[in-house]
């Protein structure tokens, strides 16, 4: 009711702003970013509410209007021309030297901001303003492609969407078959690990007593989920997808699960790249679920292996000799898996690849490859199990060999795994996995 009354009052001051501005579209219909240029320059002109929360609307309107060449224009120009006001930054350093102190120290801060910052504030006040800017930064991310003056901008506009989707506004919903049908529509639309064919395929992931489904909302998107994630309920921990999946499962009674697994987890708003909510997502799902069922004793995860395959053929550190090479190639013989001799012969080769992949390799930067094993080892869970022909999907085979992995979250060690990880790049592993780069070491050797 709260945020249905504000968006109103909102609109109606916009409404009464443009009366008063009268402005309208050029007169040859189109729009140009040169004139979208010169309304921001009028939002920061200072005016008075209902005219500057108009112009506001008249700018993300317009916006839309642009072709894929003017909108790049658009922000060409937000970057190289709403910089810093450079005399009010010299004046301030003039004065910092001067004398330096606090004052001094926030007039100089507050100078040095990029005039594109306070723009893009205003914009945000304009009905559905939030929305309309996460769109505008995932045109934004689709054109920088090393332009450093799109990346400087994109910086100003990721910091304030980090400062406005921080955890402090976001609301954690569980996601039923009670839920509005616009929003179960966007489940389905951005399941990203697992795609869900249908509404009865969804419902078989919401709706049994072994199944819990939460996401994040922010209360500008009231009805766009930030990110989910799927839950089932086990009894032990699963090292495959497909029987979790299965039409004709049986369910688990509520009061034998000890176990829950996070399988899928899906980022909906390419706007908000970059800025983290999976994190908070996961911790405070364990929370709300050790409270409604205290017997769960592990919490883990159910992952894919998006890069494995891309770094098995192409990186020039893949730690396998000349004589099981060959055998490799089969990875892209359809229905490999099924071949009991050849998939044996694969497994003893791939699980230590696997086991390397994650514990050795690196990237050129010196990271882990793999972006899932970053997010959950940076968010501070083990690496606990590796699982061969996890998922046989024509999807897990073309980009990690069938294998899926286990993430063991342990609350008592998530921080001492996280510290861990950022500090060191050590990878919290079980005894398992090591257990696999050892034999993965044998092998060469022998």
């Amino acid at each position: 009711m709260a945020n249905a009354f504000f968006s109103d009052l909102l609109a109606t001051i916009s409404e009464r702003g443009r009366t008063l501005l009268n402005r309208g579209k050029p007169d040859d219909g189109k729009e140009d970013a040169a004139g979208l240029i010169e309304l921001c320059e009028a939002v920061l002109s200072g005016r008075g509410e209902a005219s500057g929360t108009a112009m506001a609307s008249e700018v993300l309107d317009r916006y839309h209007d642009l072709d894929a060449t003017e909108r790049r224009s658009f922000f060409l120009a937000l970057a190289r021309n709403f910089g810093p006001d450079r005399d009010r930054v010299n004046k301030a350093i003039e004065t910092w030297i001067a004398e330096p102190g606090e004052g001094n120290g926030g007039a100089l801060h507050f100078a040095s901001e990029p005039r594109r910052q306070e723009l893009i504030r205003r914009l945000n006040r304009a009905p559905g303003g939030t929305a309309d800017l996460v769109a505008m930064r995932a045109d934004l991310l689709g054109l920088i492609s090393g332009d450093k003056d799109l990346a400087a901008l994109d910086r100003d506009v990721a910091h304030l969407l980090a400062s406005w989707f921080n955890r402090g506004f976001l609301v954690l919903r569980r996601i039923d078959w009670s839920t509005p049908a616009n929003i179960l529509e966007k489940i389905i639309r951005y399941e990203a690990v697992h795609e869900i064919r249908d509404w009865d395929d969804l419902r078989r992931r919401i709706d049994p007593v072994d199944r819990r489904c939460y996401a994040f909302f922010h209360p500008a998107l009231v009805d766009e989920p930030l990110i989910f994630v799927e839950v089932a309920l086990t009894e032990t921990i699963p090292g495959a997808i497909a029987p979790l999946l299965a039409e004709d499962r049986e369910l688990v009674r509520v009061e034998r699960a000890r176990t829950a697994v996070f399988y899928s987890i899906s980022n909906t708003q390419r706007g908000l790249g970059g800025i983290s909510f999976g994190n908070f997502l996961i911790k405070q799902v364990v929370e709300e679920l050790r409270r409604e069922l205290p017997k769960l004793e592990d919490f883990v995860t159910l992952s894919p292996v998006p890069g494995f395959m891309s770094w098995l053929k192409n990186a020039d550190d893949v730690p396998v000799s000349d004589e099981d090479r060959p055998l490799l190639e089969h990875l892209d013989t359809p229905d490999w898996w099924k071949n009991v001799e050849l998939e044996g012969q694969l497994r003893s080769i791939v699980e230590p690849l696997a086991a390397y992949y994650f514990l050795k390799a690196r990237s050129s930067k010196g990271r882990l490859i793999d972006s899932v094993a970053r997010f959950h080892l940076g968010n501070g869970a083990r690496l606990e199990r590796i699982n061969w022909l996890g998922d046989t999907s024509a999807k897990g085979l073309r980009e990690s060999a069938g294998i899926m992995v286990n993430y063991l979250y342990r609350l008592d060690d998530i921080e001492k795994n996280h510290e861990a990880y950022a500090n060191e790049g050590t990878v919290v592993a079980s005894s398992a996995v090591k257990k696999l780069l050892k034999s993965e070491g044998r092998r060469r050797l022998g």
